[in-house]
């Protein structure tokens, strides 16, 4: 099963041109919320202004290596590592979830465009990632909803409680899911089993990238952004009205503290 590509053998009933036209759409939905979120939450101003009026007060100015040197600690402590997360396991499953979908998303996007059909073999290597990738979002999602979310953890909430915040992790652990079903009862053979996980999975992917303004999808390109611009902010001399972190002042990471018996 983890050699063989769903979209390949799915090609005997849907043309490969659907599938590819589905994955651009999605692509389109995507990029237009984010921008729709932008504007709508004039987010993109509001960092630019910020940026600005936090320049004029710098007590002293970066220059271009430090700027650099500044991007690098961000891309690789904020964004590779998610060193925002001071809680150990909250930090593991974003980590599994977030890799887990990167792999997911390419290797799709692999699959259905240069080997949409079993004429061309399709490399073990991209059929086992996909595998992986989805199985990592899985074990990342369901152990971020029922075990560490906070309002399950430390409020006693039902771990089945959906509000509009939940719709991107819901969505995405939907679809996700219903892919790796979907995907097994195509490889062995169960047809009705296979088209009705298939019109599930559908659902829940355009779900998951038409919500993009109504989800938080956007923040995942809004993060990175405003993790530079504090590590510029503190290299710059100023200082937020925050407080620091508790386990490490000097340690820069996120400056929401949990409960001290999370």
């Amino acid at each position: 099963m983890f050699t063989s590509n769903p979209f390949a053998a799915l090609s005997g009933s849907i043309s490969p041109a659907v599938m590819q036209a589905y994955v651009i759409v999605m692509i389109a939905l995507v990029v237009g919320g984010t921008l729709l979120d932008m504007v709508h939450k004039k987010s993109a101003k509001y960092f630019f202004d910020y940026w600005r009026n936090a320049k004029n007060k710098a007590v002293r100015q970066v220059a271009g290596g430090e700027m650099a040197s500044l991007a690098v600690q961000t891309a690789v402590v904020d964004v590779l590592t998610s060193g925002e997360f001071c809680n150990a396991r909250r930090r593991i499953a974003h980590l599994m979830t977030m890799y887990g979908f990167l792999a997911y998303v390419i290797t799709t996007v692999i699959m259905v465009f240069a080997y949409p059909t079993p004429v061309t073999p399709t490399p073990t290597i991209v059929t086992a990632l996909w595998y992986i990738g989805a199985l990592l979002v899985c074990v990342g999602g369901y152990w971020f909803w029922f075990f560490i979310r906070v309002d399950v953890a430390a409020e006693g909430n039902s771990p089945f409680r959906l509000v509009r915040a939940d719709l991107f992790v819901v969505s995405l652990v939907a679809s996700v899911t219903l892919a790796l079903i979907w995907a097994y009862f195509q490889y062995v053979g169960a047809t009705g089993w296979a088209t009705a996980f298939l019109a599930l999975y559908i659902v829940a992917s355009t779900v998951l990238f038409g919500s993009v303004t109504w989800s938080k999808f956007a923040h995942m390109f809004y993060k990175p952004a405003a993790a530079f611009q504090k590590r510029v902010e503190q290299a710059t001399g100023l200082r937020r009205n925050l407080p620091a972190p508790a386990n490490n002042p000097a340690t820069f990471g996120s400056d929401r503290r949990l409960p001290q018996n999370y």
